[in-house]
């Protein structure tokens, strides 16, 4: 834990010197020496040489770990992480994470003989006022789904095939509910396409982004188990009619990796999410009209998802079903997708009023 550094406070490396407004070379030159620092596999490593003096700085600065069994630092330590750097709240979602990384670290700081209890459990949460609920302007409806698909093959030239390839990528995310880092590992063989009828996708892990320094690959996109499961655990989600069809007709056309994996870039490597973020925005200005495009109606791939869940939740599918397809708890359906779904009151009243059977 380090208190951000004031103003004029030295002696900073040349590369770290204040500006004008004398803060943000200071921070950017505190952040660089804090980012190296954390990399596991620098931990016995000495500094580079234009970070040795920032590295000073904060390893002079840095409370020790049992500093936390003080009441005062501990809550100051929870406020900062539900907030972002410009001092705004951060999500409620981020700041539960945060949250749960804090006393990962407090019990391994635990483990080490660092600290003899977990002080988190005697101080009471902050509740964010940010919502982590799914804002329903940001869904779109099908016809506007077809649109965005049909735009996502205009993107690039017809030879590089840029968009044409990522068709069916944004397409499992609109009518499977898969999250981005499982479409970018899908493989041929988790997919029973049949000619016919109701496909299925048999999902075995997931492929997020991070930094070559955090994986165990060295590589950008780290193979995992699926989230909020064991790691041998899979999960089957059954696909409509269309999706086959799509499926079938992009294995066709552009068969698969080397590795099996349905989509791939350019080169045939892994689909990174700089890519799939920059044909999702050229789709987007040639399938809406400019005040949608302003909007935030589908403005990120992610939101194929949500539009995916919030169809199944309003077809009357149960939340625990709806649940176990997308790999999520009921609960966090129920929390994140609260404002969307609609339509379902008077079913709803109609099955309790036949259950009561009540004279009137």
């Amino acid at each position: 834990y380090v208190t951000p550094p004031a103003t004029g406070e030295g002696p900073w490396p040349p590369s770290a010197s204040p500006d004008e407004s004398g803060q943000t070379s200071i921070m950017q030159g505190t952040l660089l020496a804090f980012r190296w620092a954390v990399i596991p596999k620098n931990a016995e490593l000495d500094p580079p040489e234009e970070l040795e003096d920032a590295y000073g700085w904060i390893s002079k600065k840095s409370l020790l770990v049992s500093s936390l069994e003080d009441p005062k630092i501990l809550r100051d330590v929870q406020y900062r992480i539900s907030f972002k750097l410009d001092g705004t709240p951060a999500a409620g979602e981020t700041s539960r994470r945060r949250r749960r990384a804090l006393n990962t670290a407090v019990e391994y700081a635990i483990e080490r003989k660092l600290l003899t209890e977990n002080p988190l459990t005697a101080l009471k949460k902050v509740k964010s006022s940010s919502s982590d609920r799914v804002d329903p302007r940001v869904l779109v409806n099908k016809t506007q789904a077809a649109q965005l698909l049909a735009s996502v093959s205009y993107v690039g030239t017809w030879d590089r095939k840029k968009g044409r390839r990522l068709v069916g990528f944004y397409a499992v995310m609109y009518f499977a509910g898969l999250r981005p880092s499982e479409a970018v590992g899908l493989r041929k063989a988790d997919c029973f396409l049949p000619e016919k009828g109701w496909g299925v996708l048999t999902l075995h892990d997931t492929r997020p982004v991070s930094g070559k320094q955090w994986t165990d690959s060295g590589e950008r996109h780290d193979k995992r188990g699926l989230k909020s499961r064991e790691a041998k655990e899979d999960r089957p989600v059954p696909i409509p009619p269309p999706l086959v069809a799509m499926l079938r007709a992009h294995l066709k056309e552009f068969g698969t990796a080397k590795d099996g994996r349905l989509f791939t870039n350019e080169r045939g490597g892994l689909v990174g999410s700089s890519t799939y973020w920059r044909v999702w925005r050229d789709a987007r200005e040639y399938a809406l009209s400019p005040d949608l495009q302003a909007s935030i109606l589908g403005g990120r791939p992610y939101d194929l998802r949500h539009t995916c869940i919030t169809t199944w939740l309003n077809a009357g599918v149960p939340v625990a079903e709806v649940a176990r397809r997308v790999g999520n708890s009921p609960e966090v359906i129920h929390r994140v997708y609260e404002g969307c779904i609609y339509g379902q009151e008077e079913v709803m009243n109609n099955k309790i009023e036949r259950e009561l059977d009540w004279p009137v």
